[in-house]
């Protein structure tokens, strides 16, 4: 079947980051088309919007666009129409319906999700919190985390971490090591939702080996043989049964889908914890 291609221009006024994420979404539900992207970002003035339609009229395509100034995107649209092209402002069904919903006026502010407010600095500490705890390096502090992932060497513990830092969750990662046990205080640790990542054997063998080889060192290494790998793997999900934690396989995962996996267990734990709280509350008669 033949490779369609087609431009395709993404334009904000702000980091591009929301318009870049839907047509990445979109993007991966076809098949055998070359995608080209035009990126046009921090757009807020007449004449960057009138630069952009020459450079989109010079190589036409669809757009993809978040612009709040009324006036830029008026230049935009009118731009778009004189071209021909098809442009969709991939915002304004969500606001339109919860200014409706709200009952109140769009602000119609660029770029206010980057404001440097309390989420952002909650951010930016998960990630001090995450590096300082990566990999079994730090463990005191753990009771202050949100999550701790725990996993044999190369399950992705790493990446999905900081994933989850940048999503503001604190996440620290525990090495799973045949024949050395876990430290007592992380088997009692209260708090943290503890989750297990697994992955299938022999896909975990071939990583390893290819990280062998990376490093230059042989393969014919326990570390990476599939039979060692497999009572790895399985001495680890009893470990993981025996404590309770619930487990994710990250075979076929990607580190987005495996950290969403864990976004949903741990609103789940944060709703138990709070339903604890409650019953604990009426319990006594006034707050804990």
């Amino acid at each position: 079947m033949p490779v369609k291609s087609l431009n395709l221009h993404l334009v904000s006024d702000s980091s591009g980051e929301t318009v870049s994420s839907v047509a990445r979404a979109c993007q991966v539900q076809f098949e055998d088309v070359d995608v080209r992207h035009h990126q046009w970002w921090l757009i807020r003035t007449r004449g960057q919007a009138l630069r952009v339609l020459d450079s989109i009229a010079a190589a036409p395509g669809p757009v993809l666009y978040t612009v709040m100034d009324p006036a830029i995107r008026a230049t935009l649209e009118e731009g778009f129409a004189r071209i021909d092209i098809p442009y969709i402002p991939i915002l304004d069904p969500v606001l339109s319906t919860l200014s409706a919903v709200l009952d109140l006026p769009i602000r119609g502010k660029p770029g206010r999700q980057h404001v440097m407010d309390a989420e952002y600095f909650r951010r930016i500490e998960a990630m001090q919190f995450t590096i300082d705890h990566d990999d079994g390096q730090v463990i005191d502090g753990l009771e202050n985390a949100d999550v701790v992932v725990f996993g044999v060497s190369r399950t992705s513990k790493t990446p999905t971490c900081m994933y989850l830092a940048n999503r503001g969750l604190k996440a620290a990662n525990v090495p799973v090591v045949p024949g050395i046990p876990l430290p007592e205080q992380l088997l009692t640790l209260q708090g943290p939702l503890k989750v297990g990542l697994t992955r299938e054997p022999r896909s975990l063998s071939d990583i390893r080996r290819n990280r062998l080889r990376m490093m230059n060192q042989s393969d014919e290494n326990t570390y990476a043989d599939e039979e060692n790998v497999r009572e790895e793997v399985l001495g680890a999900r009893r470990l993981f049964s025996r404590l309770g934690f619930p487990v994710i396989d990250v075979t076929r995962k990607s580190i987005e889908e495996a950290a969403a996996a864990i976004l949903q267990l741990h609103a789940e734990h944060k709703r138990r914890q709070q339903e604890e709280q409650a019953v604990l509350e009426d319990l006594s008669g006034y707050p804990t």
